[in-house]
C-alpha cells in the first residue's frame, strides 16, 4: 500500500526559496528519463514526456537536469514536454561535467567549457535565461573561483538567473560565495549517507537551499527490512515514501529531487510530501540508519 496523492500534493511539504524564486519542496530529478547509463534516448520516449507532464500536474514546479544527461537528451525532453513553461515552473540545469560514455564522467570547469555548456542548455531548453544554473562538479585543475566567476559573468549577461553548486564541501562553498551569490547546493545525501551534513548545516544557517541527489540511495531505500520497513508498514506507505519524508523533516532547507521513469513511482514519490513522521519515528530512523539496509 502507498500514500495516495491528493490535489497538488507536492505543495503539501511547504516551499523553499531559491533567491527570489519559491518552489515546492518535493521536486523531480529528470536524469532517469534518459537511456541506460544516462546515455541516449529511453526505450519509451513518450513515457518520459508523460512523466514530466504528470509531475507538473501533481504540483512539482522544480525540475533538475544537466547538459551531461544523455548527453543533451534530457534537456530536449524537458523542452518538448513542457515548453512553453508555466510561470511557476523552475528549470535547473548544470554544466562542468562531461559524460560521453556510460560510467565515464569527467570534470571540466574551464570558463570556455562552462560558457559553451550554458549556451547549449539555453538552446535546448528554449529559454533566454536559465532559472538556476549549477556548477556540476569542481574541477581540481581549475580554481573554483574561476569557474564560479564565469557563471557570475553569464548571470550579469542575463543568461543565468541564479547560481548553484553541486558536489562541494563546506570550504568550496565558502570560496564560491566570495565570487557570487549562491542560492543552492546539490550534494549526495539520504537517510544512510550523510557525509554532507556539514554542508547542509551551512546551507541552513545561510538561507541556501540544499538539494539532495540520490535521495533514495541507489534504490536501496526502497526495499529491505529494518526500522524503515517497520515505519512504512505502520504508516501504510512505501519505504521510499518514508525515506523522503525523513529528508523533508530533517531540514526546512531540503529540496529532494527523487528521479524515476515510472509514473507509479512518480505519484508515490510526490505523495510522500504529505506523509508526516512523529518525533519518535524521526529520531528512531535517524539513529537506526546504519542498520536499515
Amino acid at each position: 500500500m502507498s500514500v495516495e496523492p491528493t490535489t497538488q500534493p507536492a505543495a503539501t511539504a511547504g516551499t523553499v526559496k531559491l533567491g527570489d524564486l519559491t518552489v515546492n519542496r518535493m521536486a523531480l530529478g529528470a536524469m532517469r528519463l534518459t537511456g541506460p547509463g544516462v546515455i541516449g534516448e529511453p526505450a519509451d520516449p513518450d513515457n518520459a514526456l508523460e512523466v514530466l507532464r504528470r509531475a507538473v500536474k501533481l504540483g512539482v514546479n522544480f525540475i533538475d537536469t544537466a547538459d551531461s544527461y544523455g548527453p543533451e537528451v534530457n534537456e530536449r525532453q524537458i523542452a518538448e514536454a513542457l515548453h512553453p513553461y508555466s510561470d511557476d515552473v523552475v528549470i535547473a540545469s548544470k554544466g562542468g561535467l562531461i559524460h560521453e560514455r556510460a560510467g565515464d564522467w569527467r570534470r571540466d570547469g574551464r570558463p570556455e567549457t562552462l560558457r559553451a555548456s550554458c549556451e547549449g542548455s539555453l538552446q535546448r531548453l528554449r529559454v533566454e535565461r536559465i532559472d538556476l544554473y549549477q556548477l556540476h562538479s569542481v574541477d581540481p585543475s581549475v580554481p573554483i573561483e574561476e569557474s564560479v566567476g564565469t557563471l557570475a559573468e553569464l548571470q550579469q549577461e542575463g543568461k543565468i538567473r541564479h547560481i548553484g553548486l553541486s558536489n562541494v564541501d563546506a570550504r568550496q562553498l565558502a570560496q564560491a560565495r566570495q565570487v557570487a551569490t549562491i542560492v543552492s547546493v546539490q550534494n549526495r545525501y539520504n537517510l544512510v549517507d550523510r557525509h554532507s551534513e556539514g554542508v547542509l548545516e551551512a546551507c541552513e544557517r545561510d538561507g541556501i537551499a540544499f538539494i539532495p541527489w540520490f535521495p533514495l540511495g541507489f534504490g536501496d531505500l526502497t526495499r529491505g527490512g529494518g526500522r524503515l520497513a517497520d515505519v512504512a508498514a505502520t504508516k501504510g506507505a512505501t519505504q521510499a515514501q518514508v525515506a523522503l519524508a525523513w529528508l523533508l523533516r530533517r531540514s526546512p532547507a531540503m529540496l529532494p529531487i527523487p528521479g524515476t521513469s515510472s509514473l507509479q513511482h512518480l505519484e508515490e514519490n510526490v505523495a510522500a510530501a504529505s506523509l508526516e513522521l512523529t518525533d519518535s519515528e524521526f529520531a528512531e530512523l535517524s539513529r537506526a540508519a546504519g542498520a536499515v539496509l
